[in-house]
């Protein structure tokens, strides 16, 4: 099994799933914030989780898992608002901060056998 596929294909299918959840929601400036905040955070892990994938060493794979751990991590503040704000629905909370808890889980610690290396 190719894990690497595995989790570029993940990490992409959540920020997909963070903006489609978000896209029926009304526009308040407030939303407008955070809603700009968590999809820049969620693509951004996509993106750099790509870029490890294609790292030309090991100290260039570890500092673009470190911040695949930092952005996943925000992204995981910004549901956190949002659910305290009841802007989606429990269902939907749960579905999201569960994927997402169990990608900062596996990226933490694969960022902690890369830092063993």
């Amino acid at each position: 099994m190719d894990y690497n596929q595995v989790f570029r294909e993940r990490t992409k299918n959540f920020s997909i799933l963070v903006i489609q959840s978000l896209l029926s929601l009304p526009y308040s400036d407030a939303l407008s914030v955070i809603r700009k905040q968590i999809i820049r955070s969620s693509t951004s892990v996509a993106a750099n989780y790509r870029a490890v994938s294609r790292a030309r060493s090991e100290k260039e794979k570890f500092a673009k898992l470190c911040i695949v751990v930092e952005e996943i991590d925000e992204t995981q503040l910004w549901l956190e608002i949002i659910e305290a704000l009841e802007y989606l629905s429990p269902e939907k909370m749960i579905e999201l901060k569960s994927e997402c808890e169990e990608l900062v889980k596996v990226m933490t610690k694969y960022k902690f056998k890369l830092s063993q290396i």
